[in-house]
């Protein structure tokens, strides 16, 4: 038997306000909730090994511009370069140049003494700084080429009982900052005794002439 017509009105708006109940709970659950954004785990350098730092926004791998280190002796291969006497002097040019594959720098004043002996050891003073010429941060690209230039007085100008005077056969160089030397072939006479026979000028970029 089929129900009465206002029984079944009854029961079709019910139904349509549950099924209007459940759609509102469906979206309020939807729209409330929250999506975690994506994680990005980069390395830094500041870490230790293994050990990461997490962040929530696109990271670009940025490369710091560290300063570039100073020229290790191993890098530099080193030549006489122009040589010029005056009376009583010889202005003698010493090239550096960088032999390695990386950058490096050289600043200030390359320790300079006369040498000799078997084995070979410095004789005399070390070369003084000339400190009318300044400093400058000289940066060696592969290949390119720093100099310095030393004078060296005449040792005779001097009383021997003054001088001692020894004949030396190297130059003993020390780069800026560096405690290895490099020796370079050069016969002269030095001091014995401590008498100032030598003054080196700062490095500068560029070759000082063959």
């Amino acid at each position: 038997m089929a129900a009465p017509p206002r029984i079944t009105r009854r029961i079709a708006v019910a139904a349509a306000l549950t099924c209007i109940a459940a759609l509102t709970t469906a979206c309020g659950s939807t729209s409330g909730s929250s999506v975690a954004p994506a994680r990005r785990t980069t390395a830094t350098a500041g870490n230790s090994p293994g050990t990461v730092q997490s962040s929530t926004t696109p990271t670009t791998a940025v490369s710091a511009s560290a300063g570039l280190a100073s020229c290790p002796t191993r890098y530099l291969g080193a030549k006489l370069g122009l040589a010029q006497g005056t009376a009583g002097s010889v202005y003698q040019v010493i090239d550096f140049t960088n032999i390695s594959n990386v950058s490096c720098t050289l600043y200030g004043y390359p320790g300079i003494s006369l040498a000799g002996g078997t084995p070979v050891t410095q004789i005399g003073l070390a070369a003084t700084e000339n400190s009318t010429t300044p400093r400058q941060l000289v940066t060696l690209a592969p290949g390119a080429v720093a100099n310095a230039r030393l004078q060296i007085t005449d040792a005779h100008n001097y009383p021997a009982s003054t001088c001692g005077p020894v004949t030396t056969t190297y130059l003993q160089i020390f780069p800026p900052n560096q405690s290895t030397p490099i020796y370079l072939r050069y016969t002269s006479t030095g001091c014995a005794k401590p008498v100032h026979l030598m003054t080196v000028n700062t490095i500068v970029s560029g070759s000082g002439g063959d």
